[in-house]
């Protein structure tokens, strides 16, 4: 069993460059940089939310589009809590989370059962926040189910700001992915 509960994964395609650094038992410090700044300020709501110490440096093919940018970093940072969880034992296993952010409310329910599966469902209002495509936000909680091999289901409930939905999304799974790994 892996009692420091880390791992550091390295991902390298003709796309991107990644390496994830991921603490379970963090203070929610990071350091992130994709070259997208919306998803930077996700990826640090997500650490910071969840209590997970993480470090994630991406170059990535953004003169393409952000797609492989944002999706090889869910698959990094899935195979990261694959690996710091090691054999699972005494893992709280299941969590559940609803957060507001202004006009908008997401919840999130996660299994660690090792079957991946993600129902994501969010009907952005814009085409894109900053310079990062809204239908991205789907991309990546698939990469991160499938990677750390969760049974994943986040759900905006209501909203009409883009970014507050996006936020929320990450924030509530960030909750329930802490509650989830607690020992």
């Amino acid at each position: 069993m892996n009692k420091k509960r880390v791992a550091e994964v390295s991902r390298k395609t003709k796309e991107t460059d990644i390496t994830v650094k991921l603490s379970l038992d963090g203070k929610g410090e990071s350091r992130i940089a994709t070259g997208i700044h919306f998803f930077d300020h996700m990826l640090t709501l997500f650490a910071k939310h969840g209590l997970f110490d993480v470090e994630i440096a991406c170059t990535g093919d953004l003169e393409v589009d952000g797609h492989h940018t944002v999706e090889d970093v869910g698959i990094a940072l899935g195979e990261a809590f694959h690996q710091a969880l090691g054999s699972k034992e005494g893992l709280t296993r299941y969590g559940a989370a609803y957060v507001p952010m202004d006009e908008t409310l997401s919840r999130t329910v996660v299994d660690f059962s090792g079957r991946p599966y993600l129902v994501c469902k969010a009907q952005f209002p814009s085409e894109k926040v900053g310079a990062m495509s809204t239908e991205l936000v789907e991309e990546f909680f698939l990469a991160l189910a499938v990677h750390a091999r969760v049974n994943l289901h986040v759900e905006v409930l209501y909203g009409k700001n883009s970014h507050h939905m996006a936020e929320a999304m990450f924030k509530s799974a960030a909750r329930a992915f802490c509650i989830a790994v607690t020992k």
